[in-house]
């Protein structure tokens, strides 16, 4: 059993296609046939199951897909951090991110990174949710993620970093607009702005809502909060958001954020799959980042 069964197995996989991974790589279906019957002539069992249109694996060789996929995504990771350092390098951190992350959590931390190392590569991989950056970390995809802190997720540290208290975005003219603060009974019967489907912070907010029998009614959604505060600030409804930093008033005072003391804060943090097996730039950009973390509205 070599590396090179393992990935030619895991491509076959992917593909469904022993042909496909054969004009991949530039050589015979044959060639590629025998790294797979290699695998299964050691393991015993019978790894692909043969289909009119393709291959599958079976069950077994689904167990060894796995592992061998998550095995192969951490052994690519070291070759590049060792071919780095052979290059003399700098190296490369990757990093996922939510669509606003960037802006509102990163932008000071980043740029004072940048200027202790101009060589160092960073690599921003932007995802429409948590669960999509936790999955890029757990696949290798990337070394860190920013996440909105959720229920714990095999393979992966969550470090809660930064407490996000919720606000309602309201435009300035609308009667709760003046109030200081306003309770989960007021949110009732207003017109809610929803927030990005299957996002961490709508768990949040939509399973705390419904523990308080309180239901709100919805004609507008957005994929992500940013774009949610500036529906509010136009009169498209309310926004039920967690205060990002840097959100104060609109610049011509046209939205206004009343907190909503009821809801618990929601935390954001870094995720990793192993904090200890981070590489030094990694855990230096990480702590960079947190370092300057902007102070909480």
């Amino acid at each position: 059993m070599t590396l090179d069964d393992l990935r030619v197995f895991v491509a076959v996989c992917e593909a469904q296609s022993l042909s496909a991974v054969a004009r991949e790589m530039s050589c015979s279906q044959s060639a590629v046939s025998q790294h797979v019957k290699r695998l299964e002539r050691e393991t015993g069992l019978v790894l692909l199951e043969r289909r009119p249109r393709g291959v599958v694996p079976t069950r077994a060789g689904q167990i060894l897909r796995r592992a061998a996929a998550e095995g192969l995504a951490g052994l690519d990771a070291a070759l590049r951090q060792l071919d780095d350092l052979r290059r003399g390098r700098g190296g490369t951190v990757r990093i996922a991110t939510g669509a606003t992350t960037v802006r509102h959590f990163m932008a000071a931390g980043v740029a004072v990174f940048r200027d202790r190392h101009p060589d160092v590569t960073l690599q921003f991989q932007t995802a429409n949710s948590s669960r999509r950056c936790l999955e890029a970390v757990h696949a290798h995809d990337a070394d860190l993620a920013w996440v909105t802190i959720g229920p714990p997720v095999d393979g992966i540290e969550q470090r809660p970093s930064y407490r996000m208290p919720w606000v309602l975005a309201v435009r300035a003219d609308a009667p709760l607009a003046r109030r200081e603060s306003v309770s989960l009974a007021d949110l009732a019967g207003t017109r809610h702005i929803e927030l990005p489907e299957q996002s961490t912070s709508r768990g949040h907010l939509t399973g705390h809502l419904e523990r308080h029998g309180v239901r709100l009614d919805s004609t507008t959604s957005v994929a992500d909060w940013d774009t949610a505060l500036l529906l509010a600030e136009l009169g498209l409804g309310h926004a039920v958001l967690p205060a990002l930093p840097g959100w104060t008033r609109s610049p011509r005072g046209d939205v206004r954020l009343v907190p909503i003391p009821e809801l618990p804060p929601l935390a954001a943090g870094w995720a990793a799959r192993s904090w200890d097996a981070l590489s030094p730039l990694a855990v230096e950009f990480a702590d960079t980042v947190l370092a300057h973390l902007p102070k909480a509205p």
